[in-house]
C-alpha cells in the first residue's frame, strides 16, 4: 500500500491533533509509552555530560526524558517540523522548569539543522516511519553523531508471537483508529497510523537499513511482546576497522 508521507501532509496532520496528542499516546498505549521512552533513554548509557538530539520530537516527551533521567543529558535539542506540536512542547518545558536545558527547533529529519558530528546521542521515537525517505533520515542521524555516539529509535512492529498477532492487528486496525478519531476529532490521522506501520520495514529489515548506513552494534529489541521495537546502534569511533 502506498502511503502519502509528504512533509506538508504529515506536519499538517500532527499540527491538527497536537492538543490531544499526549492524552492519546497514553490512552492508546495503556501507559506503556512512558516505559518505552525510559528504555530508549537507558540504552544510551548517558553520563550527564552529553548533548542529545531528539528527532521528530513532537511535544518533547523524549527530549524531557533525556534531560530528567538519572545522569541525564546536559543539553537536549529537539527537532520537529510540526509547529503546533513544538508549541505544546515549549509550554511543557516551561512548566517542568526545563527550558534552560532543552531547546526545541523547527526542522526536517531529512535535513537536520545541526552541524556534522556535533551530538553525543540521538533519539527518535515513533517518527522514523513518518519520514518520506527513512534512509535519508538515517544518514542524517549518522551525520549528526560524533564518532562513538549512540542511537536509540523506537518504532511500532508486530508481536513476536504469531498467535497474538491477529488480536493485536484487530485492535490496531479497527479499535485504535475509532478511539483516536473520537478523542482527536481528526478523521485522517488515526487511519494513517495503521497504514504507516503496515508500510514500514520493522525488525531485522530496519536493522539492515541502519547497518547499511554505517552504524555498528545494531540491535532490534522487541518490547511489550514486539508491538514496539527499540533499535540501538553506535557510530564507530574514528578509524575503527582500519
Amino acid at each position: 500500500m502506498s502511503v502519502d508521507k509528504s512533509p506538508a501532509k504529515i506536519s499538517g496532520m500532527f499540527d491538527a491533533i497536537a492538543g490531544r496528542y499526549d492524552l492519546l499516546n497514553t490512552v492508546l498505549s495503556a501507559g506503556l509509552d512512558r516505559y518505552w521512552r525510559r528504555r530508549a533513554i537507558a540504552s544510551l548509557e548517558l553520563t550527564g555530560r552529553e548533548r542529545l538530539l531528539d528527532v521528530c520530537t513532537g511535544t518533547a516527551d523524549v527530549a524531557m526524558a533525556g534531560a530528567r533521567a538519572t545522569r541525564g543529558a546536559a543539553r537536549v535539542v529537539g527537532v520537529d517540523f510540526a509547529g503546533a506540536m513544538l508549541a505544546h512542547g515549549v509550554t511543557k518545558l516551561r512548566d517542568k522548569g526545563l527550558s534552560d536545558r532543552v531547546q526545541l527547533v523547527r526542522g526536517d529529519a531529512m535535513s537536520l539543522p545541526v552541524q556534522a558530528a556535533s551530538v553525543d546521542a540521538v533519539t527518535i521515537a515513533f517518527g522514523i516511519r513518518n519520514v518520506q525517505q527513512p534512509e535519508v533520515a538515517c544518514a542524517e542521524l549518522w551525520r549528526a553523531l560524533k564518532p562513538g555516539g549512540r542511537l536509540a529509535i523506537l518504532e511500532f512492529g508486530l508481536p513476536v508471537f504469531p498467535a497474538v498477532r491477529p488480536l493485536y492487528l484487530w485492535y490496531f486496525n479497527h479499535v485504535l483508529p475509532r478511539i483516536g478519531r473520537a478523542v482527536s476529532k481528526h478523521t485522517a490521522a488515526y487511519d494513517y497510523l495503521p497504514q504507516s506501520v503496515g508500510s514500514f520495514p520493522w525488525g531485522d529489515a530496519f536493522a539492515r537499513i541502519l547497518t547499511a548506513t554505517g552504524f555498528s552494534q545494531v540491535k532490534a529489541r522487541p518490547l511489550s511482546l514486539g508491538i514496539v521495537y527499540l533499535y540501538s546502534a553506535k557510530k564507530p569511533e574514528a578509524g575503527a576497522g582500519l
